[in-house]
């Protein structure tokens, strides 16, 4: 193989890859970026989705927890999240309950109301202090190189946690800690999000995916990106542009050769081939797509969700008579999100039929970071909507996937207006050719769309965030490593990936480093 031309090639131009050339770059290190859209940014985008709008929506990520304010200041970055006050509201009937992170008073009577007593709020207390400790000792840990289980076992150093997180399936825990079906819901979504399993999943997959909720920042807190997720890729595209990254857009990777000193990337690029080489291959894709660039053979992933993005001429009134609007959307809203409901949902999936009762969240962007509007609307009261539903996995599509996507959106529709005191429609924005302002996105849409296998949105199934086997390798103790010595994951495949958290990219740049 000829003489590497760049030191590090990073495939995919997503948030991840832009964190890893910027880094790199910044290193003194020759860097190519190749990314398939005429754009860079992945999922992690602003677009003016519906037409004669000026609504810059976070078309497919929405929210930030994972990014460490560690990679904000080593790169330089122009970027910042805001804080909700409201944790959550959860509609149940003709009340609902409330958890809002500036009022104590306020979320004790929510719970007092809903349950009937003050065990579940008290219960809540104590368990979210004990995720509360684990985030404060996890999460500086997933910027430095990959603990062993035991390492991280005395980190965290508290027993129950351990064992509550780390060994028993969460529903047990769950199940043992609170009494009200509503209650063990909320707490549970955080285990399902993107994720298909249930709450007593032996394999732990579920509380997998809930760590990694509630850790993000050493809070939990699930922040606004203000301007929308596009303002944290143009602000890493432009800070690895300014390190010296080259960024090609429109280029279509093909495939990917490596004798393990060298490695060369074939791709196309208006409709022409192109190849460079480089001493490092940094993929900013999922390990599937990896293993077909290699020419490898490996297991395709499978995602569960539903995202339904919405603009609004005004927010719709809820049953509840006391619950103004501009809280009960201010946090993340559930929707048919019991334990019960959770579990049926689950259910129904695995035996391949779409949800009766499908469990969605929505929060509203704008109540926290209005810029994403132009002021014309904000003055006339629109505000977006995003709906991220859970339980639908890509196999529910693979029939029919036009007949299957509209039963789904309705019958999720439907599960929102059952807890509104008016249509959801009825308070759509319309289009230029009175077409409303909603889009829906399945796993099929963001395989195609967005180049995530199966929809899946951490790209493969989530793992713990601890080093197994004898590897000592580089790319090994940062959670980076393939099996080629110069060809490294970058993104959210990489042990602690997932979500919009630039982790995978600056840990792949920290083996590159490492190697010298």
């Amino acid at each position: 193989m000829t003489r590497a031309g760049y030191d590090v090639i990073v495939v995919g131009g997503g948030h991840n890859g832009l964190v890893a050339a910027a880094y790199l770059a910044r290193a003194g290190r020759s860097v190519l970026v190749l990314e398939r859209a005429d754009h860079t940014g992945g999922a992690a985008v602003s677009e003016r989705v519906f037409p004669g709008f000026d609504a810059r929506l976070s078309r497919y990520s929405y929210l930030v927890s994972l990014l460490p304010q560690r990679i904000v200041r080593d790169l330089d970055l122009n970027f910042e999240t805001r804080k909700r006050r409201v944790s959550s509201y959860t509609p149940i009937g003709d009340a609902g309950l409330l958890v809002d992170n500036g009022s104590e008073v306020a979320t004790r009577a929510s719970f007092a109301q809903v349950t009937g007593s003050d065990r579940d709020y008290l219960a809540w207390q104590r368990f979210y202090a004990m995720t509360g400790r684990l985030a404060e000792r996890v999460f500086p840990t997933l910027t430095q190189p990959l603990p062993t289980r035991a390492e991280l076992q005395r980190t965290v150093d508290d027993s129950a946690a351990w064992e509550a997180i780390f060994e028993r399936p969460l529903g047990e825990t769950v199940d043992a800690t609170f009494t009200d079906d509503t209650v063990r819901g909320v707490v549970l979504t955080d285990a399902l999000i993107g994720t298909f399993t249930h709450a007593h999943d032996p394999s732990l997959l579920q509380n997998r995916c809930f760590l990694y909720h509630v850790i993000g920042g050493g809070t939990g807190d699930w922040n606004v990106p203000v301007g929308g997720m596009g303002a944290l890729t143009d602000a890493l595209a432009a800070a690895a542009r300014t390190a010296g990254a080259e960024i090609r857009t429109g280029c279509t990777v093909a495939d990917i050769e490596t004798d393990g000193d060298t490695a060369e990337v074939r791709y196309l690029h208006d409709g022409r081939s192109g190849a460079a080489t480089a001493r490092h291959v940094l993929v900013n894709a999922a390990p599937y797509t990896l293993a077909g660039l290699l020419g490898e053979s490996a297991d395709k992933p499978e995602g569960a969700q539903l995202k339904i993005n919405m603009l609004l001429r005004r927010l719709p009134t809820l049953r509840d008579p006391q619950m103004d609007p501009r809280t009960a959307f201010a946090g993340t809203f559930h929707v048919s999100e019991s334990a019960g409901q959770l579990e049926r949902a689950y259910r129904e999936a695995a035996a391949g039929e779409l949800p009766s009762a499908p469990p969605s969240e929505i929060y509203c962007h704008t109540l926290t970071d209005p810029t994403i509007l132009a002021p014309e609307l904000i003055e006339r009261g629109f505000h977006t909507l995003t709906l991220f539903g859970i339980h639908t996995p890509a196999r529910l599509f693979a029939a029919d996937p036009r007949g299957a996507k509209e039963r789904l959106v309705e019958s999720t529709l439907a599960q929102l207006d059952s807890v509104l005191a008016e249509p959801i429609r009825d308070c759509l924005a319309l289009d230029g050719e009175g077409n409303p302002c909603l889009e829906a996105r399945t796993p099929v849409e963001l395989e195609r769309e967005v180049g995530l296998p199966g929809g899946h949105i951490f790209h493969a199934d989530l793992s713990f965030p601890y080093r197994t086997g004898a590897d000592d390798s580089p790319a090994a103790r940062w959670g980076v490593a393939t099996g080629h010595r110069n060809i490294l994951l970058c993104g959210a495949g990489a042990v602690r990936g997932g979500g919009v958290s630039g982790i995978g990219g600056h840990n792949a740049a920290m083996a590159v480093l490492e190697q010298g």
